[in-house]
């Protein structure tokens, strides 16, 4: 003998918002967004930079990304001269970091002299050849984050209105 089985559908009366009276209702404010406390990662990344600008980086912006990713707290982006620099100034900033006793968790674009990623966990370090940084646009994917003001020197910034080829 078998038993058939039949299934009741239970519906769920979704309650009905409480009576205003009249008033509207007013919404709750979100709570406002809380600035990121940890600054681990700004000492490695102000150092890269230093190594970077001892190889002639140009254009060097630090980001502040820590509000807005969850893999790193500050990128920094640097360019160089030709496809040789960009490759110098990646090798300085891994070997002076190695020496300083940080080692990158990873590295991409090494030896293509186009791009360079160094990933040292709290802080990633971007070597660009200008071509390929202003095609990437990082500055721009990353608009809302804050840039940490630097003191660069006049020799690694250009001149108002000189492109980079102009440069090589």
């Amino acid at each position: 003998m078998t038993t058939k089985r039949t299934s009741k559908r239970q519906t769920s009366v979704k309650p009905s918002p409480p009576a205003t009276h009249g008033k509207a209702r007013s919404a709750v404010p979100e709570p406002p967004a809380r600035a990121p406390v940890t600054t681990e990662g700004l000492d490695g990344a102000m150092r890269a930079l230093t190594l970077a600008l001892e190889k002639k980086a140009l254009e060097p912006v630090l980001l502040d990304v820590r509000g807005l990713c969850s893999y790193a707290n500050y990128q920094l982006v640097v360019s160089g001269r030709s496809d040789r620099q960009v490759d110098a100034i990646a090798d300085g900033i891994a070997t002076g970091l190695k020496l300083d006793g940080m080692r990158p968790l990873g590295a991409e674009g090494a030896r293509t002299g186009q791009w360079s990623l160094l990933d040292y966990g709290d802080f990633v370090v971007h070597v660009f050849l200008h071509a390929a940084r202003e095609h990437y646009d990082l500055e721009g994917l990353w608009n809302d984050a804050p840039r940490i003001p630097l003191e660069i020197p006049p020799d690694a910034r250009l001149p108002a209105g000189e492109t980079y080829d102009a440069v090589r």
